[in-house]
């Protein structure tokens, strides 16, 4: 991915992002597309912003966004920019900013490039497998790079506020882990694991869809770390199921090995995986 492109995929996030924060701002309704999953006006308005912005700087590119019903591009092939227009509207509801917008670019279905913007904090982290990831934040700009960590026992976990299960609770406890931090948004959680400031993230249950994943996994991937699915396998992205089905393990290279063992006996144990 050249620079040009880059330059794009960060201006339409941030342009996402205005949006969003305008309807942060305000004294906005929520809706509910299915139980326990919310939906604004800045899910909405940011969608069409990105979707317009993609069309226009990328023509020919396929696009799959949460917001939008549409996912035949997905089938396709080729280039495809997977969208997720505020991950973590949940947080973005109870208004304490752990919320993200988040694009990923996937070529013949890997992962290939993302951008994953937290509006709130003004940090914007940017990847492309194979040529690094970076974080700007309030006109400074700093690469990344996965701790080398590799004892479980030492390793900084990073969960959800509102996904955390039992699953992951034994997961944690046959690791040894005892430092945690709580965040919303996969994009968040990829991203303090790519700067350094976790080890390790882990989702054991099918309720992700490759929107939440695309973007996350190239900028994780980028700065060295790995994300997978529980079995340790790539994810790929396209076809006509959007569900991440077997979960998702977001970890630094060093340790990937150790803590998948253990995340994949966990998923088993639940039939989230065989």
């Amino acid at each position: 991915m050249r620079g040009r492109e880059i330059e794009e995929l960060v201006r339409i996030a941030r342009g996402a992002g205005a949006i969003v924060m305008e309807v942060y701002a305000s004294d906005f309704s929520v809706a509910y597309k299915a139980k326990s999953d919310p939906v604004t006006e800045a899910d909405k308005r940011a969608n069409e912003y990105i979707v317009r912005e993609l069309r226009a700087a990328f023509p020919g590119d396929g696009i799959v966004a949460e917001e939008s019903e549409d996912i035949s591009d997905a089938l396709k092939g080729g280039r495809c920019w997977y969208v997720d227009p505020v991950d973590g509207t949940k947080e973005f509801v109870a208004r304490n900013g752990e919320f993200a917008v988040m694009l990923g670019l996937a070529v013949d279905g890997e992962a290939s490039a993302g951008v994953v913007f937290q509006p709130v904090t003004d940090k914007l982290y940017a990847g492309v497998v194979g040529q690094g990831a970076t974080l700007q934040q309030h006109g400074a700009e700093r690469e990344l790079r996965v701790s080398e960590v590799s004892d479980p026992r030492e390793l900084r976990l990073v969960v959800s506020r509102s996904h955390r299960n039992r699953a992951v609770a034994k997961v944690v406890a046959a690791l040894g882990v005892s430092e945690e931090t709580q965040t919303g948004s996969v994009g968040l959680k990829a991203g303090l694991i790519a700067e350094d400031a976790a080890d390790l993230y882990l989702h054991i249950s099918d309720k992700s869809s490759q929107w939440d994943a695309c973007g996350p996994e190239a900028l994780l991937r980028a700065a060295g770390g790995r994300f997978t699915d529980l079995a340790g396998d790539a994810y790929h992205y396209g076809g006509s199921d959007m569900r991440n089905r077997k979960g998702i393990l977001a970890c630094n290279a060093a340790a990937f090995d150790a803590v998948l063992d253990v995340a994949r006996d966990a998923a088993s144990s639940i039939g989230l995986i065989e």
